[in-house]
This record gives structure tokens, C-alpha cells and sequence, in this order.
């Protein structure tokens, strides 16, 4: 598989605009994909959050299955706040709300005796993709700020309330470097990286792979998958699904975008990519 590496310009322009503002905000707020927490981290941006309260939002949990819940248990064992969400589900609302309340509880009570009341303003941060802009709209109450489901929506800052709070929306911004491809791959599976710039080929026989080692029934129950090499079990998709060229060849494109499709709808069913042993290694 080519190594996988996207940085884009406007990346550059993002990290120096968020430096700027932290100054501003009280705290930040990472949102990280349930599906794959450990490579949706950026070690950059956390560094750059440098002493300030973080919270991470495992965003996207109805897409994800048991291992997230492993994986969250073990951020927060590492000291770290965090809850796991879904933020087109209006229940999120609470959970999230309340866990920003702590985050910053022993603030807000300083500065109650001192007689100061003021707005609490919060970074929403992460790598593109992973809802960031559908967090701030669910807190908002209303469609606040720009979504989509292709990486990098969000191209400047937005400044937007939420009840009692004040949220920075950031673009999307990935690390300078992969040094994991594993995660990189992930990425690109879930559609934090823009596919324009992947090599579709690879991307979806790498997918299957871990697919393979990971929920074999899945692929048995949606394609009729039972083994053999990447490229056999997509040519079983393609007689599965009848994608076929004239003559009789296989559409071996069509097959990799509906495979890639289905990870990303849920139609594969609740999967998460990184392991514990992805999480406990991790930095959070």
C-alpha cells in the first residue's frame, strides 16, 4: 500500500490561527471517531492545547461497537476526561453539557466567589471529518455551523454560542506526518482524509483486510465473503452485487466505493478499528 500523507496548506494556516486564540478559550475540546479514537488523535494538536483542561468526545458511538466503551475506559484511566457520543442524536446534548460543566466546574466556582459571571469559551478541535461542526450544532439547538461529509468543511474559525458557552470551531487539521500508516489507513477508511488525493485500489483491498481479520461475519452476512485474498473477496463483492463491466469483467472501482460506503453508513454494522492495545499506547 503507498504511504498515505495529507497536509494541505490550509492545514498550516489553521494550526497557526488556533495558536493564536488559545489564549482565548478556557478549554478544548477534542473530538476524536469512536470507530478508530487512537488514530483520530493528533499528538500536534494536543500539544499545542499545552496546559489547558482537555476533553475528548468520542463522536460518531452508534457507529462503533464494545471496544470503543474498552477504549474510552482506558483515556479516562489515563487521567484524561472523556464520553463517548453521537452527535445527530439530540440525547448527546446532555452528556456532552455535562461533561463540558466539569471540565471547567472548579473555574466557574472560583470565579462565582469572587462575584464574576461570564461565558466559558471552548476549542473544538480534531482531525477533519470526525463532527466537529454537528457537536456545535447540537449544543447550539439550531444548524450553526458549516457540516458535511467530506473532509475538510470547515475552512476558517467560527465563533458561534451555546447556552452557556462559547465555541470555537476549528478546521480540521491533521498531523505534519503520519509515522502509523495503520492509522493513516483508518483514516482514509472512515473519510478523514480526502479521497481525492487516496488510491481508491488500495485503500479498499486494505480495508477488507482488517475487515476480514477483525468481523469476518460481517463480510459473510453482506457479501457472501468466506476467505481468500483482498482482491478475491472483492471480486466476490462484485459477483455479489453484480457489478460487472460489459463483457462480463469485473467493476472492481464500483466494488471498492460500495465496500468503503458501507464501512462509512454503518452497513457493515458497529466497528471499531483501533484495538486496546492501539489505545494504551496512545498519548492521550
Amino acid at each position: 500500500m503507498k504511504q498515505i500523507q495529507w497536509f494541505p496548506g490550509h492545514m498550516t494556516a489553521a494550526m497557526r490561527m488556533m495558536e493564536k486564540n488559545l489564549s482565548l478559550v478556557d478549554g478544548v475540546v477534542f473530538v476524536l471517531d469512536a470507530r478508530c479514537p487512537a488514530a483520530s488523535f493528533n499528538a500536534k494538536l494536543k500539544k499545542l492545547a499545552n496546559n489547558k483542561p482537555v476533553l475528548y468526545v468520542l463522536n460518531k458511538g452508534d457507529l462503533a461497537d464494545g471496544r470503543a466503551d474498552n477504549i474510552l475506559k482506558i483515556i479516562r484511566g489515563k487521567g484524561a476526561a472523556a464520553v463517548k457520543i453521537n452527535a445527530v442524536n439530540a440525547g448527546s446534548k446532555r452528556d456532552i453539557t455535562g461533561a463540558i460543566d466539569s471540565l471547567i466546574a472548579e473555574k466557574r466556582a472560583r470565579a462565582l466567589e469572587k462575584g464574576q459571571t461570564r461565558i466559558f469559551r471552548f476549542m473544538i478541535a480534531g482531525v477533519p471529518n470526525t463532527g466537529k461542526s454537528t457537536l456545535i450544532n447540537l449544543l447550539a439547538g439550531s444548524r450553526r455551523a458549516e457540516t458535511g461529509d467530506k473532509a475538510g468543511v470547515t475552512r476558517g474559525k467560527q465563533w458561534i454560542r451555546c447556552g452557556s458557552f462559547e465555541l470555537l470551531d476549528t478546521p480540521g487539521t491533521m498531523p505534519p506526518a503520519f509515522e502509523n500508516q495503520k492509522f493513516a489507513a483508518r483514516l482514509a477508511f472512515v473519510g478523514s482524509i480526502n479521497d481525492d488525493i487516496l488510491d481508491i485500489d488500495d485503500i479498499a483491498l486494505a480495508l477488507l483486510a482488517e475487515i476480514y481479520e477483525k468481523y469476518p461475519v460481517r463480510l459473510a452476512e453482506r457479501y457472501g465473503i468466506e476467505g481468500g485474498t483482498p482482491l478475491e473477496m472483492l471480486e466476490t463483492v462484485c459477483k455479489k452485487r453484480g457489478f460487472l463491466l460489459r463483457g462480463g469483467d469485473y467493476d472492481y472501482e464500483r466494488a471498492e466505493r460500495a465496500v468503503i460506503d458501507d464501512l462509512r453508513k454503518g452497513k457493515l454494522g458497529k466497528i471499531t478499528l483501533d484495538t486496546v492495545e492501539d489505545a494504551e499506547a496512545c498519548a492521550f
